[in-house]
């Protein structure tokens, strides 16, 4: 079992994981002093005001799998009519969280009333559409499309392109969906000057945060735009890769080295080694078949955004001559 299957193991236990009400506890015959006592043997753990989980559950979840815990003791608990919303429907469609701000749980309010923030809670106030909702794994929550056009309003660019473009990449909406819906109006919402931008540059061929963080760098950084999961075919016409991104124009690829690609094993009974080596064999055969030179990028890398960028400008224009 790689790292990701076990992630997805947890987080689905997060919607096995009972929540117990305080309320419920009592009518169970608990006082407040024998909650007391559980929370401080350890045996329980207190996830909001007057919710609690059994510690050893609460403590095999992932951060993802708490604040889906978390969302659904908020729903458990909401005094009006809620949807879960923005960045907290994410663990809810498998979305990636990176750079996201899980520290309270979004909600929408269906009532048209005014939204508050309190409690670890933050509610919205928006005009729910026609489309806008689903309901996954029992839960009310926004449908995908509207998901992405919120993240864009509470996250920085480059982590809402994340998730723009897994939803896309993965199918759960198009970008003529999220065009359309942005169209036709997004009422009531504040901080939307990103989100024009962020539909501008979505590319669903973008298959990991790695790739979709490298994306929006060759954007910031005003790169010219590379071709995403480029082709690259043998004598017979046979594929032989897919690079992560390529200019063919000047004979230069990118590849993204990115932690999931050697800690999880692509087959059974194939290790680390084995992906590494398998890996190294397939860039020799693509740098064979096209001579072009390439480029590997490794998450550090994109956390040093200019120093990555002259690196790549002096691949891509070694007689120098671009301007940015």
């Amino acid at each position: 079992m790689g790292p990701n299957d076990l992630s997805r193991r947890r987080d689905h236990d997060a919607r096995q994981t009972p929540i117990r009400l305080r309320r419920e506890l009592c009518e169970s015959g608990m006082s407040d002093a024998n909650i007391r006592h559980e929370v401080h043997a350890g045996r329980l753990t207190r996830v909001r005001h007057g919710a609690y989980v059994d510690t050893a559950a609460w403590e095999a979840l992932t951060g993802d799998g708490r604040h889906e815990v978390l969302t659904r003791a908020v729903l458990r608990q909401a005094r009006a009519p809620v949807v879960v919303s923005h960045t907290s429907a994410l663990p809810l469609y498998a979305a990636p969280t990176w750079g996201m701000d899980l520290s309270e749980v979004h909600v929408t309010r269906c009532d048209a009333k005014a939204g508050r923030h309190d409690a670890g809670t933050v509610q919205h106030c928006g005009l729910v559409r026609e489309g806008d909702v689903e309901t996954h794994h029992g839960v009310p929550v926004m449908s995908p499309t509207r998901v992405a056009l919120e993240v864009t309003t509470v996250a920085e660019r480059t982590p809402a392109l994340v998730v723009v473009n897994d939803l896309l990449h993965r199918g759960l909406t198009t970008q003529e969906q999220l065009e359309e819906r942005y169209a036709a109006g997004i009422e009531q919402w504040a901080h939307t000057l990103a989100t024009d931008l962020v539909l501008r540059l979505a590319n669903p061929a973008c298959e990991s945060v790695a790739e979709s963080r490298a994306w929006a760098f060759f954007f910031e950084q005003h790169l010219p735009r590379p071709e995403a999961q480029y082709p690259v075919t043998g004598p017979g016409g046979e594929l032989v890769a897919r690079l992560d991104f390529a200019w063919p124009e000047l004979k230069v690829w990118v590849e993204i080295d990115g932690k999931v690609k050697y800690l999880q094993p692509w087959r059974p009974g194939q290790s680390a080694e084995d992906v590494v080596i398998a890996e190294k064999l397939r860039e020799d055969r693509v740098r064979e078949l096209t001579g072009w030179r390439c480029i590997r990028i490794t998450w550090d890398d994109l956390a040093h955004p200019e120093r990555l960028a002259a690196r790549l400008r002096a691949a891509l224009f070694p007689a120098g001559g671009w301007v940015a």
